[in-house]
């Protein structure tokens, strides 16, 4: 009877509220609205591209025996790409490295009879023919032996362009050889872009630059992902289209990694001046009737006010509804079922 009185006194009391029309207090989250200067903005669609390509060429001529990348995957800087047969190298190197053995052995030699001689030649013992005729063989011993080391410095130079590296960290765009071709001094083997220089290109009109700094961030959506991020204005185009006047400017992106040249984005860009806003968050908004609302807090009750988007700043939007405050309570969580003048409960605040 303990348990079953509370259970029968809820009944009645939800019952009564449903009878009489009344929906029970939601618990809701809310945030406080800040005003701040901020500008209007538009979106525009925009192409991304990579500012920073490398045609990869080999420095030396050889049969490629393994290519390790394919159109598409993620290389890291000096990660080999392409690898040459240096098996006729080898075999030049081992030559060459024992002509200097035999050169060092020549050249104690060689000094061995040119001190013989030279002591000699001091004491008048031998003619003075000999006597340069035992130096000439000494220097020429000497001079074989740095011959033979300059060839295997380059030999060995040789070997080490044989094997192809990514100049940076980047992503293949092309792949031109494969194992089995024999490759020409010069060839490009692939093409690289630059992970860490990703762009975007918006075309906007002229008459926008004055709104627009190098510097400035920017509200971007990967389209193909509905991916969204924040942008840095990093330049423009120093030529505009001949035709529509429009300027291109370059926006920087973080690295992405599952990108396609010539994608689209949607950039959001300054079009006018700053003005004074209300900074509400995102998760504050619904949409009624294709419409966005807010709901906000008036003697514990929900109250519907319309906004009108002005800019978007990250997980923010900004609106220039007179009706918004310094302040004001805005829900944040709970108010996707709440109706106007529901009671409210508010059990905490971001």
């Amino acid at each position: 009877m303990r348990i079953f009185k509370p259970l029968l006194i809820l009944v009645i009391i939800t019952c009564t509220m449903a009878y009489s029309g009344e929906q029970p207090p939601a618990n809701v989250v809310i945030s406080k609205i800040v005003l701040q200067q901020s500008a209007q903005n538009q979106s525009f669609i925009g192409t991304l591209y990579y500012d920073r390509i490398s045609h990869v060429s080999s420095e030396v001529s050889g049969l490629v025996v393994k290519i390790g990348v394919r159109a598409g995957d993620r290389v890291n800087k000096g990660m080999p790409i392409v690898n040459l047969d240096t098996e006729i190298l080898e075999k030049e190197i081992l030559i060459h490295k024992n002509q200097i053995h035999q050169a060092r052995l020549h050249i104690n030699h060689s000094k061995k009879n040119y001190q013989r001689m030279d002591s000699l030649y001091k004491k008048g013992g031998i003619s003075e023919k000999d006597y340069d005729d035992a130096r000439f063989v000494h220097d020429n011993a000497l001079l074989k032996k740095l011959y033979s080391e300059t060839t295997l410095e380059k030999l060995l130079i040789q070997k080490r362009k044989s094997v192809i590296k990514a100049p940076f960290d980047g992503i293949i765009l092309e792949k031109n050889v494969d194992s089995g071709d024999w490759v020409n001094q010069g060839r490009q083997l692939v093409r690289i872009g630059s992970v860490n220089d990703l762009f975007i290109k918006v075309p906007i009109a002229e008459t926008l630059l004055k709104f627009i700094s190098p510097g400035d961030k920017v509200r971007v959506i990967i389209n193909a992902y509905n991916k969204e991020m924040t942008g840095i204005v990093d330049n423009l185009s120093p030529i505009a289209d001949a035709k529509t006047k429009n300027v291109f400017i370059k926006i920087r992106i973080p690295m992405l990694t599952k990108v396609v040249q010539n994608m689209s984005a949607t950039v959001f860009i300054s079009t006018g001046i700053s003005q004074k806003l209300a900074m509400i968050p995102r998760d504050a908004l619904f949409k009624s009737q294709g419409n966005d609302f807010v709901y906000t807090i008036k003697e514990n009750k929900a109250v519907q006010l319309p906004v009108n988007i002005v800019t978007y700043l990250g997980n923010l939007i900004g609106a220039d509804n007179k009706h918004f405050t310094e302040g004001m309570s805005v829900i944040v969580e709970g108010n996707e079922r709440l109706r106007p003048d529901q009671s409210l409960v508010v059990v905490g605040e971001k």
